[in-house]
């Protein structure tokens, strides 16, 4: 090595001494503060608080990959969506297609013609991770399963995640069908708004066909649901090209965690690297509350209004995710609305946002919407308004 190409080498370490951690931490992946490394083996993980949507650790979490049986999450969601729209019901029951009947992989063995109620093939679905159950499925929401695809897409889209296509609606390999850990938290994410679901994806063992010459045993192929305390879901994934996948939610003295791991060498792996992410979690973190549900945030004047004062509250409890050493006074909030608003104004309209600091550095906003509409004020209420002020009487 020449005296001119050692000179500029040590040159660059003298410049760049920390070149070389932060090389590796671009490739594995790290906790904002670059302190913690989890999901080794995973080609790509993130650890989620369901609350708030923080994001507490992450690898290469916006990557497409294959994720396999994870899919039915999607499925799992519209149909939850369904229940609540009354669209369908639990009690429902679904005639089994003859291709519905043919899907191959993880099966809860439906035979063509065969019925069974939405709740079935709702266990078949969250604990055998049955490929029929969720075509079955799909065909009674949608009427095929391609217009059930078609649903699982919109839906996508409108949840934001920006690196999802699906093809089918249990996650058998085809081409172009992707997803990636972010957007499977995302989407657990908002599976955990229906809690009912946790029933299902939360059990350990139940049956298909009980009473029958056919009894199904159900073993839920995610076994953290039995062997990691305030584990109740979500769902496991596997295929030659996925690897092990698995996207898993516990809850612990309120603080509730979603966590996802793509692409895992084994189960053994796949289970012992979630359980560490939880640890982790759960040591570190806890749930600030800012507002109680129903707690009066602020007010807006309203002008011309058929009320005169827009009372903005908590439409649920608003809560930030903070360290569990963070002092409390280090967390502070203000209020963004406008002084004074012009009538009319929609229920679900926009007013202003509550900003939450720590240390004077934003963690997280809350969008306040009007909780009612104000229509404008006919000419009547707006003379004993004025006549009021004249007056000084209560309007």
């Amino acid at each position: 090595m020449s005296k001119r190409l050692i000179i500029w080498s040590i040159a660059v370490l003298l410049i760049f001494p920390a070149w070389p951690a932060a090389m590796s931490a671009n490739h594995g992946g790290a906790h904002e503060d670059g302190d913690v490394l989890l999901a080794e083996n995973a080609n790509s993980a993130v650890l989620m608080d369901a609350d708030t949507g923080t994001i507490i650790y992450e690898k290469k979490s916006h990557d497409k990959l294959p994720p396999a049986s994870i899919t039915k999450i999607m499925t799992m969601l519209l149909t939850m969506e369904a229940i609540e729209k009354g669209t369908l019901k639990l009690s429902d029951k679904v005639t089994t297609s003859e291709y519905a009947a043919s899907m191959g992989g993880s099966q809860i063995f439906l035979e063509a013609g065969e019925q069974m109620t939405v709740e079935e093939l709702l266990k078949g679905i969250a604990m055998a991770s049955g490929n029929d159950a969720s075509v079955a499925i799909a065909e009674k929401i949608a009427g095929s399963e391609k217009g059930f695809v078609r649903l699982m897409n919109q839906r996508a889209a409108e949840l934001g995640m920006k690196n999802t296509q699906f093809k089918n609606c249990n996650g058998l390999p085809v081409e172009g069908h992707y997803s990636s850990a972010y957007d499977i938290a995302i989407m657990s994410r908002e599976l955990l708004k229906h809690p009912e679901v946790t029933k299902y994806t939360g059990a350990y063992q139940d049956y298909l066909r009980q009473n029958t010459q056919k009894p199904f045993w159900l073993v839920n192929t995610n076994k953290l649901v039995r062997f990691y305390t305030g584990a109740d879901g979500l769902k496991t994934g596997y295929t030659s090209e996925a690897k092990f996948c698995l996207a898993a939610t516990a809850q612990r003295d309120g603080l509730r965690l979603i966590a996802v791991v793509l692409g895992e060498p084994n189960t053994k792996t796949r289970n012992s690297e979630v359980s560490a992410m939880f640890d982790y979690a759960f040591s570190q973190y806890a749930l600030m509350p800012i507002y109680k549900a129903g707690e009066v945030i602020g007010r807006v004047k309203i002008q011309k209004g058929q009320s005169s004062m827009l009372e903005l509250s908590a439409a649920r409890q608003l809560n930030v995710l903070v360290n569990k050493g963070a002092a409390p006074g280090s967390i502070t909030h203000k209020l963004e609305v406008p002084e004074k608003l012009a009538a009319p104004i929609k229920k679900g309209q926009n007013i202003g946002k509550l900003i939450v600091y720590q240390e004077n550095k934003v963690i997280t906003e809350f969008p306040l919407k009007s909780p009612t509409d104000i229509d404008k004020a006919g000419w009547w209420t707006m003379f004993k308004r004025s006549a009021s002020h004249l007056f000084f009487v209560d309007s």
